[in-house]
C-alpha cells in the first residue's frame, strides 16, 4: 500500500482481474482520446479490451492501482476501490530473440495524477518482470512526456536514444524516446 498524502487515500497496488477491464478500458480510451501517450486514434471496443487484457492476465503482466475502499491483500477486487491506473509489460519485439525484454505501459486516471500512484505502478511492474525473470525493460515515451521520462529514469532507466518524428498523431509529428532498465545484475 502507498500513502498518498495530498489526498490522504492509500492507493493498493495489485493484479489485475477481469472484473478491472472496463475501468482500464476508461482510462486506456482517455489517453487514446486526449494524450500523445498512446499513439493511436483508435479506441478499445469492450471486446478488444478484454481480449487484450485477458493476454495480460494469463502472462501475469497486468496491474492496478486501486484508491479508497476495503481492498483485501489476496489480489481481489476491494470493495468500494476505485481503480486510478493500471500498468502492464509484454513482449518488446515478437522475434523469439527479443524473449527476455518487455516493454512497460503505465497510465494514470486523468485528475489523479502527480500524486505517487505512476510510481507505485511502476515499482511493482519492475518487480513482477525481474520476479518473472525478464532481463530488461524499455520504455517508449513521447519525448515531450517529461514527467514520465522523470518517473523513469529514478527507477533507474537510462535514455537510450531517440528516434525523430516516429509517430504522428492530431496531425503532429513526434520523436520517441527509447529508455531501458537492466532487470538483472
Amino acid at each position: 500500500m502507498v500513502p498518498i498524502y495530498e489526498k490522504r487515500e492509500v492507493v493498493r497496488v495489485r493484479p489485475a482481474t477481469t472484473a478491472d477491464g472496463e475501468a482500464i478500458r476508461a482510462i486506456r480510451n482517455h489517453a487514446v482520446a486526449t494524450s500523445t501517450a498512446l499513439w493511436t486514434d483508435t479506441r478499445q471496443s469492450p471486446a478488444d479490451a478484454a481480449a487484450w487484457l485477458a493476454v495480460h492476465l494469463a502472462r501475469g503482466s497486468a496491474l492496478v492501482a486501486e484508491a479508497g475502499g476495503q481492498g483485501g491483500e489476496s489480489g481481489e477486487s476491494g470493495e468500494g476501490g476505485e481503480i486510478v491506473g493500471f500498468a502492464v509489460y509484454g513482449p518488446w519485439r515478437d522475434l523469439d530473440g527479443y524473449r527476455h525484454t518487455v516493454e512497460n505501459s503505465v497510465y494514470v486516471r486523468e485528475g489523479s495524477q502527480g500524486l505517487g500512484i505512476g510510481r507505485a505502478l511502476l515499482g511493482a511492474l519492475v518487480d513482477a518482470a525481474r520476479a518473472a525473470g525478464h532481463h530488461s525493460m524499455i520504455a517508449g515515451i513521447e519525448s515531450g512526456n517529461a514527467p514520465s521520462v522523470r518517473l523513469h529514469r529514478r527507477f533507474g532507466f537510462t535514455e537510450v536514444g531517440t528516434v525523430p518524428e516516429a509517430g504522428l498523431k492530431f496531425g503532429r509529428w513526434f520523436d520517441l524516446t527509447l529508455m531501458r532498465l537492466a532487470l538483472e545484475g
